[in-house]
C-alpha cells in the first residue's frame, strides 16, 4: 500500500522549500508583494511537485536499473498512481494561481506547466535540458511578479534560471560521475549568479526604497552621511546572503573538482537545491524587503535538515 511517505520521496517534498522564493522574489522585484503572494507560491509549490511526480513516471524504466529504490520501481507507487498525481497537481496549481492572480497569474503558468513537463518528457535527457530546466525556474520567479511590473523582475528571473542551470547541467552526471570541467564550469556559473544578486539593478533602487518605505523600514537619517541606519543595513543584506549562498553551494562544486565521483555530485546537486533559498532572500532583500528575504533565507538550513530523511535529488 502506498504511503504519506511514499508520496513524499516521490515528490522529493524536502525541495520545495526552494519553490516559494522564487514567487517571493519574483514579487519583490516587481513591485507586487501582496496578500496573494503566499497563494501563488502554494500554486508554484504544486507545480513542482507535479513536476518531480511526472519525472520519475517518465523515468520509470531507466530508475529500474539506475534506482530501483526510488518510489515506482520499488513498487511503492503505481506508475498509474504516479502520473495521476502529476497531472492532478497540475491542474491544482495552474487553477490556484488563476483563481488568486487572475488573467496575468494565468498567462505564466499555463506556459510555466507545459515547460515542466517538456522538460521531464523530451528535453531532459537532451543537450536542451539545462536551458529548458532553467527557463522553469525562470518563469516561476515571473509568475510572482504578475501582480506589478514584471520587467523589473526579469533580472531576478535570469539569476535563479542561471543557477538552475549550473544544478541542472550537474545532476546529468549524478549516476555516473562528472569530468572535473564541469564543476568548474558550474562553479564559475555560481560565481557570477552570487554577484549578479549582490549588486543592485539599475533603476530598482527607487523602487526598492518604496517597498521599504511601505514596510515601515525607513528610520533616521545620520546626518553624516545622509543615508538611514536601515537603510545602510538593507544595502549589504544582499551581499551577505548572496555570500552565504556562494559559500555553501560553492564549496560542494569545488570537492566535486577534487573529486568528480557520483557521490560527490550527488552532494553538489542537493547543495545547490537546498542552498537556492539564500540567493532567493539576496534577491528578495534586493527589491527592497529585507526581512522577508532573511525569512527566505532561512528556508536553506531547515531544507538541509530535512533532506537527511527525504532525498532532494
Amino acid at each position: 500500500m502506498t504511503t504519506l511517505a511514499d508520496l513524499a520521496e516521490l515528490v522529493r517534498a524536502p525541495a520545495a522549500l526552494s519553490v516559494p522564493g522564487d514567487v517571493i522574489a519574483g514579487a519583490a522585484a516587481a513591485g507586487a508583494l501582496s496578500p496573494r503572494t503566499p497563494a501563488l507560491a502554494g500554486a508554484s509549490v504544486l507545480l513542482y511537485w507535479a513536476g518531480m511526480a511526472a519525472n520519475d513516471w517518465a523515468d520509470r524504466g531507466l530508475d529500474a536499473e539506475e534506482r530501483p529504490e526510488r518510489p515506482i520501481p520499488s513498487g511503492r507507487v503505481s506508475p498509474a498512481a504516479a502520473v495521476g498525481l502529476a497531472a492532478g497537481l497540475t491542474a491544482a496549481g495552474v487553477g490556484l494561481a488563476a483563481a488568486v492572480g487572475g488573467r496575468r497569474a494565468a498567462a505564466l503558468a499555463v506556459p510555466l506547466a507545459a515547460t515542466i513537463w517538456g522538460y521531464d518528457l523530451l528535453a531532459k535527457n537532451t543537450a536542451a535540458g539545462p536551458a529548458v530546466m532553467a527557463a522553469c525556474r525562470g518563469l516561476d520567479v515571473l509568475l510572482g511578479a504578475s501582480g506589478g511590473r514584471m520587467t523589473r523582475a526579469l533580472p531576478a528571473a535570469a539569476t535563479v534560471a542561471a543557477h538552475t542551470w549550473t544544478v541542472t547541467a550537474l545532476s546529468r552526471r549524478e549516476v555516473t560521475g562528472a569530468d572535473a570541467t564541469l564543476p568548474m564550469r558550474t562553479l564559475a556559473g555560481t560565481a557570477l549568479v552570487a554577484a549578479s544578486a549582490a549588486v543592485a539593478v539599475p533603476g530598482t533602487r527607487r523602487a526598492a526604497a518604496r517597498t521599504a518605505d511601505r514596510a515601515g523600514t525607513v528610520d533616521e537619517v545620520d546626518v553624516r552621511t545622509g543615508r538611514t541606519r536601515s537603510a545602510g543595513i538593507a544595502a549589504a543584506l544582499p551581499a551577505v546572503l548572496a555570500g552565504w549562498y556562494a559559500a555553501r553551494y560553492g564549496a560542494a562544486q569545488a570537492e566535486v573538482v577534487r573529486d568528480p565521483s557520483a557521490g560527490r555530485v550527488r552532494a553538489a546537486v542537493g547543495a545547490g537545491i537546498t542552498g537556492l533559498p539564500a540567493l532567493q532572500g539576496a534577491l528578495t532583500a534586493r527589491g527592497g524587503a529585507g526581512l522577508l528575504g532573511v525569512a527566505v533565507a532561512a528556508a536553506a538550513p531547515l531544507g538541509r535538515r530535512l533532506a537527511r530523511k527525504v532525498s532532494p535529488t
